[in-house]
């Protein structure tokens, strides 16, 4: 499934995979941890998970997007969980978040195989990136929040995906 003229990068693009509403099943997904590692998204089940889908972790909107949701990220307690999701490396994401002082939030890979990406309808298919979008996904697997945003250059809406996270827990 493609979605012409669906995000702003450097002109229209098309986003490749399915467009996800509030109530459809969180699709699942594997994506590359800092250390490499496989992370099937799984492993993250029974949790109130923010999702947070960038281009770049080294570009202006991506990385306030990163911090203000790693600032959030402490008053939501043990029982949610957000991830930061983006095509860069997993030695770039490391290096980013110690510089950036960013350890609540985990940084994950779609390099590999932009499984996550295609999977929620986020791949850019003129650039191989993930674009800026925010999904919450409740205990149940059911996502209660969605938010693709128009343009790279514009952030989300933080209170509204925070209020979705806040009212599944």
């Amino acid at each position: 499934m493609e979605r012409a003229g669906a995000f702003q990068f450097k002109g229209e693009v098309t986003l490749v995979g399915p467009e996800l509403k509030v109530g459809d099943q969180a699709p699942a997904f594997t994506a590359v941890g800092n250390d490499l590692s496989t992370v099937d998204s799984r492993s993250f089940a029974g949790k109130v998970r923010i999702i947070s889908s960038v281009p770049s972790l080294d570009t202006g909107v991506c990385d306030t997007q990163t911090r203000k949701f790693n600032e959030a990220a402490a008053g939501l307690g043990e029982d949610a969980v957000v991830l930061t999701i983006s095509a860069d490396l997993p030695f770039a994401q490391k290096r980013w978040c110690g510089s950036a002082g960013v350890d609540r939030v985990i940084t994950l890979s779609d390099y590999r195989d932009h499984a996550f990406s295609k999977a929620y309808g986020t791949y850019i298919k003129e650039w191989a990136l993930c674009s800026r979008a925010v999904f919450v996904v409740d205990r149940n697997d059911r996502i209660v929040h969605v938010e693709y945003v128009p343009a790279a250059g514009q952030e989300p809406n933080y209170d509204a995906a925070l209020e979705a996270a806040r009212a599944a827990l």
